[in-house]
């Protein structure tokens, strides 16, 4: 079984704006870290609307973000539901991004996955199908070097028996499929 490899990745955080500087023509806001308690980053977002060009500003909206992978942060998206994000990217890395990419977003799909079906991480898929195969079943010698372990491992992936993550070049995370 192939290292685990962790990449450096983006920091996943929100842009939030006041929307009464917005609407009166005016850009005012803040890029906030989302991997903390959302209490935290309300608590950031008063200070930007205290500090806000129009008085009494109220009302923002997340106009941008970054480092979330395939989720998405939608205007009003609560502040629990971008921590829960930030939150499992920061504990899982590279390979939480990933799994949202590949979950297109989803969160409890993204948890699932890694916390029951994670099989564990290898150079390719290959290299699973085959230790497997090896490990499960006797192959006469003879025969070993006629085995297509790509072959095998690209049907697998195609009838949904598996599905894969890549996080860095000999960093391939293999999940069982659904």
């Amino acid at each position: 079984m192939g290292a685990f490899t962790t990449n450096q990745i983006e920091q996943p955080r929100i842009y939030v704006a006041c929307l009464a500087a917005y609407n009166n023509g005016y850009l005012h806001g803040a890029w906030i870290d989302a991997a903390q308690e959302p209490w935290a980053i309300y608590d950031e977002v008063k200070a930007m609307l205290a500090a806000s060009p129009i008085a009494g500003a109220e009302e923002w909206a997340i106009h941008d973000y970054e480092g979330f992978g395939g989720a998405r942060i939608e205007e009003y998206a609560s502040f629990d539901h971008v921590s829960e994000l930030a939150a499992f990217i920061a504990e899982h890395g590279a390979l939480g991004v990933a799994l949202l990419d590949h979950c297109s977003g989803e969160l409890d799909e993204a948890r699932e996955a890694i916390e029951d079906r994670h099989l564990g991480t290898y150079a390719s898929l290959a290299d699973y199908v085959q230790e497997v195969t090896e490990d499960s079943t006797a192959i006469p010698h003879a025969l070993r070097y006629y085995i297509d372990w790509p072959a095998m491992a690209r049907d697998a992936e195609m009838n949904g028996d598996l599905f894969t993550v890549q996080t860095a070049w000999d960093a391939v995370h293999v999940f069982a499929g659904h």
